[in-house]
């Protein structure tokens, strides 16, 4: 009888592993196979449970119980939220120890930008424009965290968004596809480095699918809608980028798509993502969005959760949807066993790849955190990342940089905000670590220069809209004197000093997710706090923290210099300090476009034409304008300024004409006829003159960010063939079309050096 069970055990294991899908890697087949054929079907289901069990990193509303005897039942597949080896430790031994079949668990966390060195938010990175960086701080960040046992990060958050009232602007890389589509490949490059097995090295999350970052009205998890067309050419580019780079997971976004959440939608997960894509990871829920299919009205809570299996959902965070109601659905008939099966070996699959099989504790170094964590080599990249990620909006007279002499007056409530400096989604950083402005100021100014600091004002003088900031800690803090008093103070500082520097915008949680905003203007508080400082006549230099592009007319009319920062990091004041004393030349270029007032939004350069286009700015009737406002942005994608000047001149073509599989080579001089050695990002934009559908009047197609002293030229070279001059059609379908093309080269999207050639 012993001998027929045990035939007829490795009988069902095989049929198990003979029906699966295959990876291409053999042994991992194998090896995974013969484990499912060992579990029950609750234990299967309990590998598509992601859990947090609380009291670690604060990432959503909602926290999981029971933990611990759910993972000694087998019911947990992943952890976030908790971080630290000897913790880690001792919940992965439940797990291989304590329950029936030892399989590991998997740790994860929200690493955004940087884990205990904060990096600059990843809109500020972007505006760095330099790969290798932004591919450095991802690798340090991969360093960091596994140091304290995390290998998966719910990071690179790639959607393209074009509507700065949406909170989450300040975690992605702006509006451009291309753009976003390079930085997206960096970060999962400098995450998983191809070896996911590696002790420094995590798995990466691209997030979140899809189109997340077109909500109607800007605000958070609102509906998304647009045709496949604009999803294809201009949304997905950087999902699919992050993809092909080998992103090890995505997650599913929150908003509908086509009128399907999500989390619940076969098209997107299954035949665009899988099918198309060739993706063979593992798709996870964002927080509860299962569940909040309810509301989306797609049923009860086993109705969406056998729509998510079913769409090809593979793990449900934290909601617990999964893991209460899909065996009844199986019973009745609602989920497949093989529905269940793909989803379990997805998982599995992952936890092979990271080598948590070989040594489930391979992550959890006691020695590493100290060695590993917030060295003072990482500190210097984040200074360094934070320094280039600076964009100069104005500079009038060469107001900037600033001598390290005479008397500066630096005042503005956020000048000495050390819990303002991190930006949003830093859960793993810690604010008391940051180096305010004041501080960063003093040091890299030296003992010549005297600092007169002054606070000037509130970020806000509205208890209930601090109250809205403040959930994690306090960001706006209202001062106990009146804020007529403040701004006296400021007054007197600047009009006893030679130089006014004020440091105003958000708080840290005025922006990132939960966080949108109908008006992207500073508060008035700080308003008055700027009229009344550019009133003294003293030479003004504005410096702007926030995290998202703002609405400043006012503050750019006044100020006689704007640096525009984001929310630095780690090294805020450091860095803000080597920017505006010029130890470094700001070399930073916007990848989102800054409005004139909210009614522009959406307001991006690669728009499409009109029939009834209007010439130049001046209002003209029967045109596409407004009354009210020109149609330009105050500030355009690509735009930035340096303490030197850039001159283009001499824009070539190798050829008048390509055949479609020829390339074109382009090539630009620029000099830097300043008085400053410097960066300067060179921009490539192309239009597509005459096509079966309308195009943009031009659209970003290459970038390099080389350095020339100066008085030096340097000769910059791109090449295009038709790959990249290809679009998606209406019926989805990607290929050139032949023609005239036009190609814009210069130092923002607004660029006017211009030639021609023809795609045959």
């Amino acid at each position: 009888m012993k001998k027929i069970s045990f035939y007829l055990i490795l009988l069902v294991i095989a049929a198990c592993t003979n029906n699966q899908p295959k990876s291409g890697d053999a042994r991992m087949d194998r090896f995974v196979g013969e484990l499912m054929g060992k579990m029950t079907i609750q234990e299967k289901i309990g590998q598509l449970n992601l859990v947090t069990p609380g009291g670690g990193i604060l990432t959503g509303s909602v926290v999981s119980t029971d933990v611990e005897a759910k993972i000694k039942a087998g019911n947990v597949g992943g952890i976030f939220g908790i971080y630290g080896p000897e913790k880690l430790r001792q919940a992965q031994k439940l797990a291989v120890e304590g329950s029936r079949l030892g399989i590991p668990m998997i740790f994860g966390s929200d690493v955004i930008h940087g884990y205990k060195t904060t990096f600059p938010i990843p809109l500020g990175l972007s505006f760095s424009w330099d790969l290798k960086l932004i591919e450095k701080t991802a690798q340090i960040a991969a360093k960091e965290a596994t140091a304290d046992g995390i290998f998966w990060n719910f990071s690179p958050m790639v959607d393209v968004s074009r509507d700065p009232r949406w909170g989450r602007i300040s975690e992605g890389s702006g509006e451009d596809p291309f753009l976003g589509s390079q930085i997206a490949r960096a970060m999962v490059k400098g995450y998983q480095q191809n070896d996911l097995k590696a002790p420094h090295t995590m798995m990466a999350t691209v997030k979140h699918f899809a189109l997340y970052g077109a909500p109607e009205a800007g605000r958070d998890y609102n509906s998304v809608d647009m045709s496949r067309m604009k999803m294809y050419n201009e949304y997905l580019p950087p999902y699919k980028a992050a993809i092909d780079a080998g992103a090890g997971c995505v997650m599913s976004s929150f908003n509908d798509v086509d009128g399907v959440p999500a989390t619940g939608n076969h098209w997107l997960l299954t035949e665009l993502l899988r099918e198309q894509w060739g993706f063979d990871g593992f798709v996870v829920s964002d927080y509860t969005s299962v569940n909040e299919m309810i509301d989306h009205g797609m049923g009860d809570l086993q109705a969406v959760s056998a729509l998510a299996l079913n769409a090809g959902l593979d793990m449900d965070m934290v909601g617990e949807g999964f893991l209460t109601t899909l065996e009844k659905s199986l019973n009745e008939g609602n989920v497949t066993k093989a529905a269940i099966d793909n989803a379990c070996r997805r998982v599995l699959e992952a936890k092979y790849k990271l080598g948590l099989f070989d040594d489930p504790y391979r992550y959890f170094d006691d020695a590493r955190p100290a060695k590993d964590i917030l060295s003072d080599e990482n500190r210097a990249v984040a200074r360094e990342a934070a320094a280039h990620s600076m964009v100069l909006l104005k500079n009038e007279a060469g107001v900037l940089p600033l001598k390290k002499s005479g008397t500066v007056a630096l005042i503005g409530p956020l000048a000495d905000s050390r819990n303002n400096m991190l930006g949003t989604w830093a859960p793993t950083g810690n604010p008391q670590l940051a180096v305010t402005v004041l501080e960063g100021i003093k040091i890299v100014a030296g003992e010549n220069a005297k600092i007169v600091f002054a606070k000037g004002a509130n970020i806000s003088d509205d208890p209930e809209f601090a109250v809205k900031i403040n959930v994690f800690g306090p960001r706006i803090e209202i001062d106990e004197r009146p804020a007529e008093t403040l701004l006296k103070e400021a007054v007197a500082a600047a009009q006893s000093a030679d130089i006014v520097v004020a440091v105003i915008g958000e708080a840290t949680e005025m922006s990132g997710e939960s966080s949108s905003r109908s008006d992207i203007t500073i508060p008035e508080s700080q308003k008055k706090l700027v009229r009344a400082l550019a009133a003294t006549g003293k030479p003004l230099t504005v410096v702007v923290i926030s995290g998202r592009p703002l609405d400043i007319p006012e503050e750019t009319e006044l100020a006689d210099a704007i640096l525009f920062t984001g929310h630095p990091g780690v090294e805020a004041g450091n860095a803000i300090a080597d920017v505006v004393f010029g130890d470094t030349n700001p070399s930073g270029k916007l990848t989102a476009s800054f409005p004139r007032n909210v009614g522009q939004i959406p307001v991006y350069y690669s728009r499409r034409n009109t029939g009834r286009p209007q010439a130049g700015e001046v209002f003209a009737k029967f045109r596409s304008n407004y009354l009210d406002v020109e149609n330009s942005p105050l500030f355009a994608f690509g735009y930035g300024l340096s303490y030197t000047n850039f001159e283009y001149k001499n824009l070539k073509l190798s050829k008048e004409s390509i055949a479609g599989n020829e390339e074109i080579e382009i090539s630009v001089d620029v000099k830097n006829t300043g008085n400053y050695d410097g960066e300067e990002v060179v921009q490539l934009y192309v239009r597509d003159v005459v096509a079966s559908v309308t195009r943009p009047l031009k659209e970003l197609k290459g970038f390099k960010k080389i350095f020339i002293k100066k008085g030096t030229t340097e000769t910059v070279t791109f090449k295009l063939s038709a790959n990249d001059l290809a679009f998606y059609h209406q019926d989805l379908q990607l290929f050139a079309e032949p023609g005239e093309f036009h190609v814009f080269v210069g130092g923002n999207s607004d660029a006017s050096l211009s030639e021609e050639f023809t795609l045959e």
